[in-house]
């Protein structure tokens, strides 16, 4: 008697899965590497500490979707086709530790918190997977939202320059700047008292680095290019325009001398990722917490995700299945803090390939993170993505930051304001609350200072402002078929 075997369990031809799993990470691989540089650059790490941060994500984001497609004991992986990457919404929380405390230390701080939130979330996994009516859609749509909001700013700042650093739009005074040398030098002889403990000179005059039109403009062709093949063309190639984009940036960067591959020519073919390679972890209990928050609100997505996953493939996931899914979020989690990199969950835009598709094995996404595993491996790649200019990432990040607040948007355009108007106050009042660090980021300098890395996250600020504001005015109603359809509409996370 024959038995059959269910879609997701099915394995296919050895070509079928390397041509599917390609595509999954094709389709992944923008997003996978746009954290690393993100993070790397607001840590003012050097060019090859980017790189080995590129590659680390590579490879923990290929292990952690081989333990969650694969599964790995009872208690981890939820056995479906999931590909792991890094989270948006731990972005911002990241970058505000990276610009409070740069270079290698802040890298430790980060990394600490990461492994921290890690464990936290392997041990909240079977609460957070009850905890589904906190979240309703007009709490996961006005989170996203916000995370997409707050990182519009980091793809504008690619496009024209950093408010802060070599491309600030001014710099300081090199006549002040010289006076301040013949001081320094008058302090070291003892002539007059020493230089106050972080004395900076403000940047007053003009800095020609900052808006550079070459750079507006190849970021502009960037976005144009992606918007083209949007429109026209089909499938596999539709599915891939932001990464085909950036491809053309850098073949015009490169033929206007914006972009060289010295770095590229130096990397080594083959290396192994090994823990702590850049930073050993600082554990911080604030920073910890913080990341926990942010983690929280990634679970209570993928639970969504994980919901309208097993829809789409015909798979009923039950309290365990989800508590294994939710346990290697934060397994892998933990992992990415050792091996230096960040937290990871399901990446939304892979399960809308899975019913794009219509292909429900989960071997195919086995595939894909093996892919990942060997580009993991490969310090020339992660050189190549490090030597991209930012502004040819710049017009991308437009589209991919967009799209996350768009999701969250799309979300929120389900819910239901008639019948119940205090749903508008929800969103008002946290959207109001989230944008608060990037309107007035010096908002908490009168505030006690263990609690700043807590309250500098727009991100965090929503999410408590949100869930408090549904308790008061919405109560614990749970409504899992509501955000089984809303984690549908989370097509581009």
């Amino acid at each position: 008697m024959s038995t059959s075997v269910h879609p997701v369990d099915e394995v296919l031809s050895a070509g079928k899965l390397t041509a599917l799993g390609l595509q999954h990470v094709l389709v992944m691989y923008a997003g996978a590497v746009a954290v690393p540089l993100i993070v790397g650059r607001a840590l003012k790490l050097s060019p090859e500490q980017v790189a080995m941060l590129i590659s680390a994500d590579l490879f923990c984001c290929g292990l952690v979707t081989l333990i969650q497609a694969l599964g790995a004991t009872q208690w981890f992986g939820i056995k479906l086709p999931v590909m792991m990457g890094v989270t948006f919404a731990s972005v911002a929380p990241m970058v505000a530790m990276a610009n409070s405390n740069p270079g290698v230390q802040g890298a430790g701080l980060i990394f600490g918190s990461i492994i921290g939130a890690g464990v936290v979330s392997i041990a909240i996994a079977p609460i957070v997977s009850r905890m589904l009516r906190f979240f309703p859609p007009v709490v996961t749509g006005t989170i996203i939202a916000v995370i997409g909001i707050s990182l519009m700013r980091i793809g504008i700042n690619w496009i024209f320059g950093n408010p802060f650093g070599p491309t600030a739009p001014s710099i300081p005074n090199p006549e002040h700047l010289q006076w301040l040398d013949t001081v320094k030098q008058a302090a070291a002889s003892g002539a007059v008292p020493e230089l106050p403990k972080g004395l900076a000179i403000v940047g007053s005059v003009p800095n020609p680095a900052y808006a550079q039109m070459p750079h507006i403009a190849i970021a502009a062709v960037v976005l144009a290019a992606i918007l083209l093949i949007a429109k026209f063309a089909r499938g596999f190639i539709a599915n891939i325009s932001v990464l085909l984009g950036i491809v053309i940036g850098g073949v015009i960067a490169t033929a206007a001398g914006l972009m060289n591959f010295d770095k590229v020519g130096k990397a080594n073919w083959f290396d192994l990722v090994l823990p702590f390679e850049i930073a050993a972890p600082i554990f911080d209990p604030i920073l910890i917490l913080t990341m926990s928050l942010v983690m929280i609100v990634v679970m209570i997505e993928s639970t969504g995700m994980f919901l309208a996953l097993g829809d789409m493939t015909d798979r009923k996931i039950d309290q365990k299945a989800l508590t294994a899914g939710l346990r290697t979020d934060g397994l892998g989690t933990l992992i990415g803090g050792i091996f230096n990199t960040f937290p990871y969950t399901s990446f939304s835009q892979n399960v809308g390939l899975v019913g794009v598709t219509g292909v429900k094995s989960r071997f195919v996404c086995v595939a894909g993170g093996a892919i990942l595993i060997v580009l993991g491996l490969l310090p020339k790649m992660a050189a190549l993505v490090e030597s991209l200019p930012t502004f040819v990432l710049g017009g991308a990040g437009l589209v991919m930051f967009g799209m996350v607040a768009a999701t969250g948007i799309r979300i929120l355009a389900g819910v239901d304001y008639k019948g119940n108007r205090n749903n508008l106050f929800i969103v008002a009042v946290s959207i109001g609350f989230g944008m608060i660090p990037l309107v007035a980021p010096n908002f908490k300098q009168w505030m006690p200072h263990a609690i700043h890395p807590l309250i500098e996250s727009g991100i965090l600020l929503a999410s408590i402002s949100a869930v408090a504001l549904n308790l008061y005015f919405n109560g614990s109603r749970g409504d899992t078929a509501a955000a089984v359809n809303a984690a549908r509409q989370a097509e581009a996370h």
